[in-house]
């Protein structure tokens, strides 16, 4: 292994799972060896008085206190998936454009990932259910007990962007050549 990579200092990773009630996010340091830390994990909840621009809202000034407080210098979030209905596509899309303007406005550098890609990367399986996420990235992190959904797939995102950055680095290309079809 290179000496210098595997001293590098650290590398701060936020990752973000988008919803329109919650927003996961999950803060993982990574070193030059490729070993993982956990830093926080929680759930933003966007419910509560005042209508969907409300939500937009608390989901802005909640990244910006996370990235005031934790200083990450990459982030990673989860592109939308559209499964149920369009409206419901439509909210989470606009919930994932203000948790990127939350993030670029700080001039942070923004990886996207598939939830397929995510469960892939940490369970070893694009069909993986939300138990095997939580359940790999509890014994990946070693936290104990059960983690809350949105907080574990954020967490499952910011491994799944470790990984990939460590991919690229090994590679000598850039974090999206490394993933990408």
């Amino acid at each position: 292994m290179n000496a210098a990579r595997a001293t590098a200092a650290p590398v701060r990773i936020l990752g973000i799972d988008p919803g329109s009630q919650r927003t996961g996010v999950g803060i993982i340091d990574v070193d030059g060896g490729g070993c993982v830390r956990h830093v926080h994990h929680q759930p933003l909840v966007l419910l509560g008085e005042g209508g969907f621009a409300e939500r937009l809202r608390r989901l802005l000034d909640g990244l910006a206190a996370l990235i005031d407080e934790y200083h990450p210098q990459e982030v990673a979030i989860e592109q939308v998936f559209v499964g149920r209905s369009a409206e419901s596509a439509l909210k989470l899309g606009q919930a994932r454009g203000a948790a990127i303007s939350a993030v670029v406005l700080r001039d942070l550098p923004v990886s996207e990932y598939a939830a397929r890609e995510v469960k892939l990367a940490v369970v070893g399986t694009g069909a993986a259910d939300k138990a095997q996420v939580q359940h790999m990235v509890a014994a990946m992190l070693g936290l104990p007990g059960k983690l809350q959904a949105d907080a574990a797939d954020a967490l499952a995102i910011a491994l799944t962007h470790a990984h990939v950055r460590a991919t690229a680095q090994r590679l000598g290309v850039s974090t999206k050549l490394a993933w990408r079809k």
